[in-house]
């Protein structure tokens, strides 16, 4: 019978080596067999109170062993993980846990609080469960999840409005993953430094589960500190780094500071959001390698990669991972369209999910008859078959009745000296329908004029800015993507 799951994977992983180091934490090792045992202790303590196959469990908890082995034994109960972003209070929490319908939310003392005061608003759940609490059960028999459960209900990351769950599959997840390792090479001979959130895919459905895929090992830190990681990168322990583009500006910082170049890695990979030509470039003249920028999202997990043999072009996202498919149609029409055509990235395979939680309306919007995913995102394919992102569809500027796609405007003016970052959106226009208008965060004496001037230089003259606001930063998430419906806001003061 073919593989069903990543955790009967990992079990497979536990018979063949079971005193092999999978995770590394705060300076102890935690072997396949430790964290099995601590998993199946989890899932004792959850079917203790009350949890059964389908129940939500929401997990509120920063990176540590203790969200690993309750996220391990959600599964082993036969329940359905909810990652909640530890970054989260009143709002957010209550919209994730409400909609959800999560009977058990597990959290440590740290973050209890923010929970507590929402108990009364919270019919359906049950019990406040706080991660050492579930070392101290029985472990429960090994019951391993069918393909087709709900492994993960994983709430969008909410940069244009109110999130929607998606529902992935044990199988999804699954084949996502068996696809990157493919892709990337990944091993049991590899060691991942995983300082990414395990609230988001990034972190989790992508490091730790290729960690367990690949029977590999990784080592987990609570949080990114650019002199930490510096730190153990330079101690050649490791063979992958997986970030998102912050991260490697302050990487780069760290390596000018020092003037100190660690050893090479076999590989480093950006995503999450839209890695700079400049931060490709520094990074490849500063720490001599070409990091591989991929595409994902949500409720897809991985869907393209630039190769790991052959060129890793600055400013595109690559090809669709083995298995997988991928390209671009109109957004009006939905009919394809060929190379070095914008338009909108529709994606198909064994990886998408199976549809937003409570939302068939939704769902159904978000698919073709024939399958395919519309990610809502914009882009366009090489020649070559590479794929670049320009923005979400939802972002697309219309003035005047020609497309303006923001990405574009972007690039223009981040090459502005002073700059630090930018946002460009579309704000209503009584004679164009739309104009455009951009957020920028940059050096004192930065004049929007001489921006606006410079982009007249560079583009066409109804893709300039109208309109220009200084921030002191622009409003991101926790995964550092730039939260488009509040910078929107910034521009009615």
């Amino acid at each position: 019978m073919a593989t069903q799951s990543v955790l009967e994977t990992f079990v497979d992983h536990c018979g063949r080596a079971p005193d092999k180091t999978g995770v590394h934490f705060e300076g102890e090792d935690y072997s396949y067999a430790r964290l099995l045992a601590l998993a199946r202790q989890a899932a004792g303590a959850l079917a203790a109170h009350g949890v059964e196959a389908g129940d939500r469990v929401a997990l509120f908890l920063g990176n540590s062993v203790d969200f690993l082995a309750a996220y391990l034994g959600i599964h082993l109960a036969g329940g359905i993980v909810v990652p909640v972003n530890t970054l989260y209070r009143q709002v957010e929490l209550r919209h994730i846990l409400s909609d959800s319908g999560a009977a058990v939310c597990v959290t440590d003392a740290a973050l209890r609080p923010s929970l507590d005061a929402l108990r009364g608003d919270l019919k359906e759940l049950r019990h406040i469960l706080e991660a050492p609490l579930l070392s101290e059960q029985p472990a429960s028999p090994l019951r391993l999840p069918d393909g087709d459960e709900i492994a993960l209900i994983g709430y969008t990351s909410g940069t244009t409005g109110r999130s929607k769950g998606a529902m992935l599959r044990h199988r999804n997840v699954l084949a996502n993953i068996a696809s990157v390792c493919q892709a990337w090479r990944w091993t049991d001979r590899d060691h991942l430094l995983l300082t990414l959130p395990l609230f988001h895919v990034h972190g989790l459905l992508v490091g730790f589960h290729g960690t367990l895929f690949a029977g590999a090992g990784c080592e987990l830190h609570r949080a990114f500190s650019a002199a930490t990681v510096f730190d153990r990168l330079n101690s050649g322990a490791f063979s992958m780094f997986f970030g998102v583009p912050t991260m490697y500006v302050r990487l780069l910082d760290e390596q000018r500071r020092r003037n100190l170049t660690p050893p090479p890695l076999r590989l480093y990979v950006s995503g999450s959001a839209a890695l700079s030509q400049d931060t490709f470039a520094a990074f490849e003249a500063q720490f001599g390698q070409r990091i591989l920028e991929r595409y994902g999202m949500t409720e897809t997990v991985m869907n393209l990669t630039n190769p790991y043999d052959g060129e890793r072009r600055p400013g595109a996202v690559g090809q669709p991972f083995p298995g997988q498919e991928a390209h671009i149609v109109d957004v009006a029409t939905r009919a394809p369209l060929g190379s070095e055509r914008d338009g909108e990235i529709e994606v198909r395979g064994g990886h998408v999910f199976a549809g937003y939680w409570q939302r068939p309306d939704a769902t159904t919007e978000a698919f073709t008859s024939d399958g395919w995913f519309k990610t809502g995102d914009l882009g366009r394919v090489s020649a070559e078959g590479y794929f670049s992102i320009n923005g979400r569809a939802s972002e697309l500027i219309i003035t005047g009745g020609y497309n303006v796609y923001p990405r574009e405007i972007e690039d223009v003016i981040a090459r502005f000296p002073g700059v630090r970052e930018v946002a460009v959106i579309g704000l209503p226009d009584a004679e164009f329908g739309e104009q455009v208008a951009a957020a920028i965060a940059a050096d004192p004496g930065t004049s929007p004029d001489e921006v606006i001037a410079f982009c007249r230089e560079q583009l066409a003259a109804f893709k300039k800015p109208k309109r220009i606001v200084l921030v002191d930063a622009l409003p991101r998430n926790a995964m550092q993507k730039v939260q488009k419906h509040l910078v929107r806001t910034l521009f009615e003061t």
